[in-house]
């Protein structure tokens, strides 16, 4: 389903860019090398999203993965990507920084609610930009996880609210 999202140029004119929503299934390879190239951006601007490239190949492969595509005559471009469990637990979340702020993050999340009674993650504690996300979509931390992250972060476990709950949001973000 193609989303147009309109960017605006410093010449103070509109371009237009379509957006496609893609699911890639459990075992697909595809978009896993595009996935890991903005995961792998965003660690070094930000210094958030760290883990070995097997771990986060072999999780990718074993998930469902949300995703939005640009294309244009150069190709596809990765904007945004959620994997996510059978259970609901989001492994990984990331938007291009260029398309923040455009709710295709909230977009992400709303895809895995239509998918599961529940949804679930991990944020390290240090990650404000994250908490505040994750806060701001209706998500309570349930618990502190010393050590949770292999250079030995902590983590918060955060869960979205009630299963009415998840219905409102994912209506309130599919109408924006």
């Amino acid at each position: 389903m193609p989303v147009e999202l309109y960017l605006f140029a410093c010449y103070s004119h509109t371009v237009s860019v379509n957006i496609d929503t893609r699911v890639v299934g459990p075992g697909d390879n595809r978009y896993v090398g595009e996935a890991w190239q903005l995961k792998e951006l965003i660690r070094q601007e930000e210094g958030v999203l760290k883990q070995r490239r097997g771990f986060f190949t072999d999780a990718y492969r074993r998930s469902t993965v949300y995703c939005y595509v640009t294309e244009d005559d150069e190709g596809e471009q990765l904007v945004g990507f959620a994997a996510a469990r059978r259970d609901g637990y989001i492994l990984f979340l990331a938007v291009a920084p260029d398309f923040r702020g455009e709710g295709f993050g909230q977009r992400l999340v709303a895809k895995v609610a239509d998918n599961h009674a529940s949804v679930t993650c991990h944020a390290r504690t240090t990650n404000e930009n994250a908490l505040d996300f994750y806060r701001h979509l209706g998500f309570a931390v349930e618990r502190r996880i010393d050590n949770y992250y292999e250079d030995g972060g902590d983590a918060y476990y955060l869960r979205l609210g009630e299963e009415e709950s998840i219905a409102k949001r994912l209506s309130d973000f599919m109408r924006t």
